[in-house]
């Protein structure tokens, strides 16, 4: 029980400290899987499920690369 309560808790508190970010993540990620699937059956006329796989799997690694790049960006900002 004390180990849930704890990743709760940390989860909790980097959604707190990272709120903006995730969220603008999250927006990015969704619309980044419609416009990929869209592009890729149309340009590479590749069925709704191809689409679909590389429409999600392309996105997640550029979701955390735009995570990291919104920190680094938000940090050099402040100063």
């Amino acid at each position: 029980m004390e180990l849930t309560t704890g990743i709760f808790k940390a989860a909790e508190n980097i959604y707190r400290n990272n709120k903006g970010s995730i969220l603008r993540t999250i927006v990015y990620t969704i619309g980044h899987f419609i416009i990929a699937i869209t592009v890729l059956m149309l340009v590479a006329d590749v069925s709704f499920m191809i689409a679909l796989t590389d429409a999600i799997v392309e996105p997640i690694a550029n979701s955390i690369w735009y995570f990291i790049l919104d920190k680094w960006w938000a940090s050099k900002s402040k100063n």
